[in-house]
């Protein structure tokens, strides 16, 4: 009788939660309704699929872990990893500082900053794959792509540029740069309007000039916006599939192949479903203690 009249007592408390806040459970449904189907039932189906053999998407036979066993032993899988890994450390060297010192001189910027402000912002509204075929266009050897052509009239010979192995993957981050610029370039912006302005003009009266400001003001404020969005970066950029798949389809030789793509790769081009959800599986696990330190970092900021 007691066990059932705490049953009773924590029914009647969890509908007196769910009635007294119904109006936010029924806005928040769709939302959650959404997030069920669309990012948490695709990773059960992942973990789920990858310890099976499947036929198309049906689960035939259990297969323990010799899927992930496929996967890290293909000869590939090192050469993929290390692209991957180039990519992250390429996004870093150029996607990081960029943003971070155009936001510094819109800044410092008296007159037009309005203007600067949409004009840097502008690539981000531009597709994906539009993106990646406009710089793809530029890229092209020969005398059809623009670089080319411009280096044609300054009297230099074509260059190989995507079909370069050693240019390829720092090619794609630029374009990535190019398109994810403003996104960063405000987030910097709305952190530096956070500083406080009588620190500038302390610094202004004891006779700073802006690199000494930019180190003494600036850095210690923005340390920690720049680790988070590093992170972020990093989380991003390790699940790059699009840019080399529309760029160069994993080419020259696999040179600008990626894990993300890679799983593509298994998945709508050999068929190999159990594999690809293996190595999705594996990508979730390696990206975790990342997502936990943003998430973390995020909150210690934000507080």
């Amino acid at each position: 009788m007691k066990a059932l009249s705490k049953e009773n007592k924590r029914k009647s408390r969890v509908n007196r939660i769910i009635s007294k806040n119904f109006s936010g459970w029924l806005l928040l449904l769709p939302s959650l309704l959404l997030f069920v189907l669309v990012v948490w039932r695709p990773v059960c189906v992942a973990f789920y699929g990858a310890f099976f053999r499947l036929q198309g998407m049906e689960a035939t036979q259990f297969i323990g872990l010799k899927n992930f066993k496929d996967v890290l032993t293909d000869s590939a899988f090192l050469k993929t990893l290390i692209n991957t890994v180039q990519y992250v450390l390429w996004s870093l060297v150029i996607g990081l500082p960029l943003p971070f010192f155009t936001a510094i001189m819109i800044n410092e910027m008296i007159h037009a900053q309005s203007c600067f402000k949409i004009t840097t912002y502008l690539p981000v509204i531009v597709p994906t794959v539009a993106t990646c075929l406009i710089w793809k266009m530029m890229y092209l050897d020969g005398s059809g792509g623009l670089l080319n052509t411009i280096l044609y009239y300054v009297g230099i010979d074509p260059k190989q540029w995507l079909s370069n192995p050693s240019l390829t993957i720092p090619l794609i981050i630029i374009a990535m740069t190019w398109q994810s610029f403003g996104t960063s370039v405000i987030m910097y912006l709305a952190a530096l309007q956070g500083v406080d302005q009588s620190l500038y003009e302390a610094s202004r009266i004891d006779g700073s000039g802006f690199w000494s400001r930019l180190w003494h003001i600036l850095f210690p404020h923005m340390r920690g916006i720049l680790l988070l969005l590093g992170i972020q970066q990093i989380i991003g950029i390790f699940q790059i599939t699009e840019q080399p798949l529309v760029m160069t389809g994993g080419g020259p030789d696999g040179a600008s192949l990626s894990l993300g793509l890679t799983n593509y790769f298994y998945a709508f081009k050999y068929g190999q479903f159990d594999k690809s959800m293996a190595l999705g599986v594996l990508m979730f696990l390696i990206l975790i203690p990342l997502t936990f330190l943003y998430f973390k970092l995020d909150k210690k900021i934000n507080d």
